[in-house]
Order: structure tokens, then C-alpha cells, then sequence
């Protein structure tokens, strides 16, 4: 039997040994898009101290899948961080292949976006052109917060603790003779200030809703929202970069309206800690094909009100097209179809119009559409211009958060789960026509039951579970997050796939990376660890190569 010091010394041993025998020790190169000088010395500098502390990979994410949509200098920027990694012995492992935040794709085609449906929006023609109608108008009902009783504001289900958190203000206005000021959030107990009122909509339309607001100290400025419910599903996931203190700013946000016939919508704050805001001159509307979408898998449809005619395309009226498609400016007219000489849509005549549309949530994220041919003919011609400048070993799929999905006419009504691992499977055979030998990762999420790997998810129609028994077994899981999630890193060992611990997640200190290498240590198939930050927070870089790899 062995000694009980001789056998704490082989456990420490064989710890130091997992931990330093890790074939994949990364660094996530994320935030710089090689468009300055400056992003070569900034990446320069983290690579180095990488190398310093045991790392031998680095994961750039710098726009590597619109390589054909770049400048020259951009090129050479690229081939000046290849080199200093060559020189550091650090490889370089490229992260492509968005489709939840679009990508280099629509660099290439902005249509390729996951689009949701308009039907039968009625239009009026007149002067040779046919206009949107909105059918019924709607509003938000004392939407200049100008009639009220007290401090309870009339026409709405409900405005948090009137008298306590939300007040009529006839001082701070934005126009008329009133505003709604919220202050005082934590008299709520979650922190929550917010005015509500349910409205009725039309199933499949396009709304656009906007609202005036001010700030004075407000903290979390994050958390001040524009949110549409319809049941427990938010119809707008977005988000706005308010002021902390402002003047008086618009926030406009489009939503589909689906299959519902109402809505509540909202504005205020959740979890608020400190300040106030006020909100005035809150509007609703139905709007025309803004953005509207043009690709095979998101048809125009125009027929007459009693719909027993469909027009043509070409002959009755001119493409339907938004010469000013912006997914970002949504403060501008609808454009109008354009009615062709020798038509057979008259003057005067009522038409109903379908299309789609697509939608951007949070900030920033446009989703694609996974079942348009398009899309990997993309994929395609921008894999081979990588290999022409990388010559990768292993790369990244950049395909987490894919957050539409099962709602325009190329994807309506697949297995969700399966089209999303047809995806990946698609991209990891059109890289290895380029290197039969690439070793390819992907994100976790979608692939784990325990993460977004289900029904119900965000704006998608379908369910994802079960996508992971449609992608490659041979594909490492690049498992993500701040709190260690056993359940994750067990589910996938069970179902045989290797796994990648991409943690940190811009925590203040190692705690939670501490524990994944415990998590790590009883696991199988772990590969390694990627130093994870999303707002170049480097500063641990050091300790979390010495904590994992004992240097």
C-alpha cells in the first residue's frame, strides 16, 4: 500500500501532467478588425504575452469570411499577426462562418437574411403607384402620457408603483403639456419601472414603434428597453446604447407581429439601480416593405383584395424593391410598387401585398437563413480565399446565438435541429475539400440541450433539440460561458464529442476558471482552454495560462 504523502505527490503530479499535456492552449483574438496599423500592435502585444505564459494558439476573429471585401492593407495587416505568430509559435486558428450575426455574408448579399413574413398587407393604388395602408391603424392610447388622474395614467394596464416610482411631469416634457418620469426603482422589488399597454394587432404585419426618452444618472443604462410580448415570447429582442444622462432621444425598433392577434408592449426599465428617466411621445404603427427582402426563399406576392388574381412580376407592376435597405435606419418611408404600363391592376384598386422582412436584435445581430443556397456558394468562394491566406490546420465556426430561423419560404417548416447540423456539416466538408485534415470547433450553445439547443428559442419556428446528432463526431465543442456547467461538459462526453473549455468571460478574477478546470480534470475528451474575453479585458491572460498549464 502506498504511503499517504507518496500518494498525494502522484496526484499532484498527475494534475500538473493533464494539465500541461492540454493539446489546445488559446487566446481569443476578438474586437480588432485589422482596419488600423493600431490593431497589429494592440493584437502584437497580447500574442506575446501569451506566448509568455504557455499558450500555442490563437483564435482570430477578425471578418476572415468577407476576405474578398477587403482592402489591400487589410491584407497585409493579416499577414504581419500571421507572422508574429510563426514567430512566437503560436498557431493561427481562424474564426468563421457566422450565421446568428450574419457574418461576411452579407457583405456579400444583405438578402441573405433570415426574413419574417408579411401577408397580405393592403396597399391602394393611385397615380400609377401602389401605397401601404395600415389595416386597421393602430396607436398607443394616450400614447403623450397627457391624460391622467393623480399619478395614474390613463389607458394603460399598468405603470409600476404610481406615486412611488412612476409620476406625471408637467415640468419635463417633450411636447404637450405632460411626460412620465420614473425614479426611485429600488422602492420596487426588482428594481422594475415600466408603463404597459396591450394593443390589438393584425397576425403577419410589420409594426413600427417608437418612443421619446430622457436620462438623468440612470444606471443600468443597458437595461432601458423597448419589449413586445405576445404570451412569454418576446417579439423584439432589442436593445439600445442610452446615456447614462441625456436629452431627449428617439429608440424605434420594427417588430412582426406572427401569428398574434395582441401584444404588450412596454417601455421602462428591469433591475434598475439608480437615476430617472422620463418617456413621452410613445407611438405605433403599421408600416409598408421597409427592408424588404429579395432572394428565392422570400418571395413578393401581389394579389387582388378578394385574392383571386396574382400579378407578375415584370409585367404588372416593377420589382419590389428598398433602394435604401438599412438594417439600422427604420426612420424612413416604406417604398411603393410601382405600377407598370398595360397592367392589369387598375387605378384606384385595392391589392393585398406579401413579403419579408428581416429583423435585428439586440444591437446589432442579423441573422441568416441556413436554407438558401446562396449562403454556401458564399461560404465557398470565401474558404478558398482563407486557405489562400492562411493555410489553416484548424478553425472556429462562428455559429452560437442563431436566434430566427423556420420562418421565410426556404426554411419554413424544416426539422430546425437538422437544418442547423446540415449547416455546420456543409461548411466542414467544404473546408476539408480544402485541408482533408482541418480540424474543425464549434461554439457550444446550439449543439447543448442545457444552453439553446431547444424549442422556443428567441424568434425561431421550430426546435433545435437534437442538432447535435446531425453534425460530425469529430468536431471539438468549444464549450462557453462565466459559471462552469458540469451538465454541459458531461452531456457532451456521453455523446462522444471532444471538448474545448472557452471561459473567463471578462469575469473580475479566476474564480469561475478554476472551476472549469476542476469540471475539466473528471471530464474525457477535453482538448484545452481558450482564454475567452469579449471586450479585450487581457489582463489575466497571465494568470490563467500559469493557473491551467502550471507555468
Amino acid at each position: 500500500m502506498l504511503r499517504l504523502p507518496l500518494l498525494l505527490m502522484l496526484l499532484v503530479w498527475s494534475s500538473m501532467a493533464l494539465a500541461q499535456g492540454y493539446r489546445d492552449r488559446w487566446v481569443w483574438i476578438f474586437g480588432w478588425g485589422l482596419n488600423r496599423d493600431e490593431d497589429v500592435a494592440q493584437i502584437t502585444a497580447v500574442l506575446e504575452e501569451a506566448a509568455r505564459h504557455g499558450y500555442n494558439g490563437a483564435v482570430l476573429s477578425a471578418n476572415l469570411d468577407a476576405l474578398c471585401k477587403q482592402p489591400p492593407e487589410y491584407f497585409r495587416r493579416l499577414q504581419q499577426v500571421k507572422q508574429t505568430c510563426e514567430r512566437l509559435k503560436l498557431e493561427l486558428i481562424p474564426a468563421i462562418f457566422s450565421v446568428g450575426y450574419g457574418g461576411g455574408a452579407l457583405w456579400h448579399d444583405l438578402h441573405l437574411a433570415e426574413g419574417l413574413p408579411v401577408k397580405d398587407a393592403l396597399f391602394t393604388v393611385q397615380g400609377g403607384e401602389a401605397r401601404h395602408v395600415p389595416d386597421p391603424p393602430v396607436s398607443i392610447v394616450n400614447g403623450g402620457f397627457e391624460e391622467f388622474e393623480g399619478n395614474r395614467m390613463k389607458a394603460f394596464a399598468f405603470h409600476d408603483e404610481p406615486g412611488v416610482v412612476s409620476f406625471p411631469d408637467t415640468q419635463v416634457v417633450r411636447s404637450g403639456k405632460a411626460s412620465l418620469r420614473f425614479e426611485n426603482f429600488r422602492a420596487q422589488p426588482a428594481g422594475n419601472a415600466r408603463v404597459m399597454q396591450e394593443v390589438r394587432v393584425r397576425p403577419y404585419r410589420c409594426y413600427r414603434m417608437s418612443v421619446w426618452v430622457k436620462t438623468e444618472g440612470l444606471r443600468p443604462r443597458s437595461n432601458l428597453r423597448l419589449l413586445v410580448l405576445a404570451g412569454d415570447r418576446d417579439l423584439a429582442p432589442r436593445s439600445f446604447d442610452v446615456p447614462e444622462t441625456s436629452d431627449w432621444l428617439k429608440l424605434t425598433l420594427l417588430f412582426n407581429s406572427m401569428e398574434h392577434e395582441t401584444v404588450r408592449v412596454y417601455v421602462g426599465i428591469w433591475d434598475g439601480q439608480a437615476g430617472k428617466f422620463w418617456v413621452d411621445d410613445w407611438t405605433l404603427e403599421e408600416v409598408g416593405p421597409l427592408n424588404v427582402l429579395r432572394r428565392p426563399g422570400t418571395p413578393v406576392v401581389v394579389r387582388s383584395e378578394d385574392r383571386s388574381l396574382t400579378y407578375e412580376e415584370g409585367k404588372d407592376y416593377a420589382p419590389l424593391v428598398d433602394p435604401s435597405f438599412s438594417f439600422w435606419n427604420v426612420e424612413r418611408p416604406a417604398p411603393t410598387l410601382k405600377i407598370l404600363p398595360g397592367s392589369r391592376i387598375r387605378e384606384g384598386q385595392r391589392l393585398r401585398v406579401s413579403w419579408y422582412h428581416p429583423m435585428v436584435i439586440y444591437e446589432s445581430q442579423v441573422t441568416l437563413c441556413m436554407a438558401e443556397p446562396a449562403l454556401y456558394e458564399v461560404y465557398e468562394h470565401e474558404a478558398k480565399r482563407l486557405w489562400e491566406q492562411l493555410s489553416f490546420n484548424k478553425v472556429l465556426l462562428n455559429m452560437d446565438e442563431v436566434r430566427m430561423g423556420g420562418t421565410c419560404a426556404a426554411c419554413r417548416g424544416r426539422d430546425m435541429a437538422k437544418l442547423l447540423g446540415e449547416c455546420v456539416t456543409r461548411q466542414i466538408r467544404l473546408l476539408r475539400r480544402l485541408n482533408p485534415k482541418v480540424q474543425v470547433y464549434v461554439w457550444s450553445d446550439m449543439f447543448d440541450p442545457h444552453h439553446n439547443a431547444r424549442a422556443g428559442y428567441y424568434l425561431v419556428q421550430g426546435d433545435f433539440t437534437g442538432s447535435w446528432k446531425h453534425i460530425p463526431k469529430d468536431t471539438v465543442i468549444a464549450v462557453w460561458g462565466g459559471a462552469p456547467r458540469a451538465e454541459s461538459l458531461r452531456f457532451f462526453e456521453r455523446e462522444g464529442f471532444r471538448t474545448l473549455v472557452a471561459c473567463y468571460y471578462d469575469a473580475p478574477n479566476l474564480d469561475e476558471v478554476k472551476g472549469w478546470h476542476e469540471l475539466a480534470q473528471k471530464t474525457e475528451g477535453v482538448t484545452g482552454f481558450m482564454y475567452t474575453t469579449w471586450g479585450r479585458n487581457y489582463w489575466l491572460v497571465r494568470g490563467f495560462g500559469d493557473l491551467l498549464w502550471g507555468r
